[in-house]
């Protein structure tokens, strides 16, 4: 029996070595997908933070009232960060943006002091915007609060879109994976079916043949996974370094949370598929294996 392992070992090697690169190559092209949609989330999520919201404060408000606007803006849950721009630096900004000095035509700056400040990505969106804008105009301060609405309502529905195209290509992605990876076991199980069967005849127990193939399935899925992980890894470096812009959407945790995924997936993908193998060839009788 022990001799008889030994042999199984060594038959099984060319197998095993076909399954662990066909379910790396699968779960290579599994895990590319799910880096380019944490990406697109985090893109979404970019612009999103990047919306401005301008809250113009009127002529002559008292430094105290002034002060308590800002630290009132700065206590909501939506300001993710915020600029106080006086009227000074407003009309520096203005003569920056390449605009004529009205200097010699009117004696008064014109432009008024605001308060700037960027949202927070869960609340640009149209209906969380008209609320804002609507606590803030309330404010004896406060003379008109503005922001792109356009550009909101855009940005949602392309994200939407792009969501929705992303969620049904990773779904897709899925069911072929796995598909593709059980049929990737079940032809390297293929080879060992005589082994199988032979070991059942001379008197082997079911369990005795299934656990040192579950646990070779086990050990190459994580190897599998393993891989899979250590390429990606080489084409996110190869890719920041191409385009460095996107070193700015890293997110550790989700990649951790990724990769974590894809050696899981691969461990338990090659088990069940290998056991089941191993079951439906035992059950099977000797002629049908021709």
């Amino acid at each position: 029996m022990v001799q008889f392992g030994k042999s199984s070992i060594k038959r099984s090697q060319p197998s095993y070595f076909m399954a662990i690169l066909g379910v790396s190559l699968i779960l290579i092209m599994l895990g590319v997908l799910g880096w380019l949609v944490i990406n697109a989330n985090k893109l979404g999520q970019y612009f999103k933070e990047n919306v401005e919201v301008r809250v113009y404060v009127r002529e002559n408000v008292s430094a105290k009232d002034s002060t308590a606007l800002v630290d009132y803006i700065n206590t909501r849950p939506y300001v993710k960060s915020s600029e106080y721009v006086s009227k000074e630096n407003a009309r520096q900004k203005y003569l920056e943006d390449g605009n004529k000095d009205w200097v010699g035509v009117l004696q008064n700056n014109p432009l008024p002091a605001s308060i700037n400040f960027k949202v927070r990505s869960d609340y640009a969106v149209t209906d969380s915007m008209e609320k804002m804008q609507a606590d803030l105009v309330q404010n004896i301060a406060v003379s008109d609060v503005q922001y792109p609405q356009s550009l909101v309502s855009s940005l949602n529905n392309m994200i939407r879109k792009i969501s929705i195209i992303l969620l049904v290509v990773a779904v897709v992605i899925s069911i072929l994976v796995i598909v593709l990876i059980d049929n990737t076991i079940k032809l390297a199980m293929f080879s060992n079916r005589f082994l199988i069967k032979t070991m059942q005849m001379v008197g082997a127990t079911r369990s005795f043949i299934a656990k040192p193939m579950n646990t070779r399935a086990v050990i190459n899925g994580a190897l599998s996974g393993i891989i899979a992980v250590a390429v990606i890894i080489g084409v996110i470096i190869f890719a920041e370094k191409w385009l460095p812009e996107i070193r700015a959407l890293r997110d550790y945790t989700l990649l951790a949370v990724l990769f974590i995924s894809l050696i899981l997936l691969g461990v338990v993908i090659s088990f069940v598929s290998t056991h089941r193998s191993v079951i439906k060839y035992l059950k099977m009788k000797l002629d049908d294996l021709y």
